[in-house]
């Protein structure tokens, strides 16, 4: 019966806490805020673009590149313990795995993703 009774209780509170809030906003007198309430927080100077400007596609192929050899290193900490146990098998099969990702990295530079002009 005690667990009713608290989630009630946290019910009501959201319920009141919600109501407040929208109290609140509707007795806002509608003034607008002065210059400094205006500008940005954290970065203290005012954007130049849009926050919705769209990235070049450069950024998002560069980005699938990161992430792919973050998930290399993702697998390459648990092989390291692996390749305690296992030896020199367990080293030939990370050759293999490093050997597929350098083509990948080998055709993105013949296709230029590394060139930013």
């Amino acid at each position: 019966m005690t667990i009713v009774i608290a989630v009630l209780l946290i019910v009501g509170l959201s319920f009141l806490f919600t109501v407040g809030l929208r109290s609140g906003v509707a007795v806002d007198d509608g003034r607008q805020a002065s210059n400094p309430q205006q500008r940005p927080v954290l970065g203290g100077s005012d954007p130049e673009t849009h926050a919705l400007q769209r990235f070049h596609i450069r950024y998002y192929t560069m980005t699938l590149l990161f992430v792919a050899f973050e998930m290399e290193m993702m697998f390459m900490y648990p092989w390291a313990v692996v390749f305690v146990e296992e030896g020199p098998k367990a080293l030939a099969e990370m050759g293999m795995f490093l050997a597929i990702l350098s083509v990948g990295i080998l055709y993105g530079w013949k296709e230029g993703i590394f060139e930013w002009e």
